[in-house]
C-alpha cells in the first residue's frame, strides 16, 4: 500500500493505493460523478482505493479533479516500482452505445492519446475534466495510455467505459512477471 498526500491553496488530497488488492474502495471527493468513476477504476482493475479529496469545488472542479490525477498517478508509480509486472495491457469494453479501447504501456515514459469524442456535462461535471484527469495520471504514473472511443452517444455511458477500460489494461499491464520485458533490461 502507498500513500501519498498533497496539499495546496486550492486542494487537498490523501489516497492510498494498493496495486495488489481485492477491489476495496473508499473514496470521497465531494463530486459524486467524479466518485463514481474512481469507484469504477478500483473495481474493474482490482486495485484498493482510498481517495478523500477536498478543495475549492464551489470555484469549479478542475483544481480537484487534475490534483487526484496527479496524486494517483504518483502513488501508482511508486506501487510499480516494487516488482516486475507485465508492462502491456488492453481492453476494449461496451457499455451499452458506448465502445472504449485502452493500451497501456508501464514504460517509465509519459505520452497521453484521448482520442473521445464527448463533450457537455453530466450534471455539473464537465466532461472535459476526464481527459485533464488522464493527462495528470499518465504524467505523474509515468506511463503510456491510449484512450480511443470506438462508438457511443450517452455521455455517461461513454466515460464510464473509459474508467472500465483502462481499469482493466491497467490490471493486465500490472499482472506479476519474472523478469523486466524490455531489451534494455531497465525501463
Amino acid at each position: 500500500m502507498t500513500k501519498i498526500e498533497r496539499k495546496t491553496k486550492e486542494t487537498n488530497i490523501k489516497i492510498e493505493l494498493s496495486i495488489n488488492g481485492s477491489a476495496k474502495y473508499n473514496i470521497d471527493t465531494g463530486i459524486g460523478f467524479f466518485n463514481h468513476m474512481l469507484e469504477t477504476l478500483s473495481r474493474h482493475s482490482n486495485f484498493d482505493l482510498n481517495v478523500k479529496a477536498s478543495g475549492d469545488i464551489d470555484v469549479d472542479y478542475h483544481h480537484l479533479v487534475e490534483d487526484v490525477g496527479i496524486v494517483l498517478g504518483q502513488a501508482f508509480f511508486e506501487e510499480t516500482r516494487k516488482a516486475n509486472f507485465e508492462r502491456f495491457g488492453y481492453s476494449i469494453i461496451p457499455m451499452d452505445d458506448a465502445l472504449v479501447l485502452s493500451s497501456v504501456d508501464l514504460a517509465n515514459r509519459v505520452y497521453l492519446m484521448y482520442d473521445c469524442q464527448v463533450s457537455g456535462a453530466i450534471l455539473n461535471f464537465d466532461v472535459e475534466l476526464i481527459e485533464e484527469f488522464w493527462r495528470a495520471f499518465v504524467s505523474n504514473a509515468r506511463i503510456v495510455l491510449h484512450i480511443k472511443q470506438l462508438a457511443g452517444y450517452n455521455k455517461h455511458h461513454i466515460v464510464e467505459a473509459v474508467f472500465k477500460s483502462v481499469a482493466k489494461s491497467l490490471k493486465s499491464a500490472c499482472m506479476p512477471s519474472t523478469e523486466i520485458l524490455s531489451t534494455k533490461l531497465t525501463l
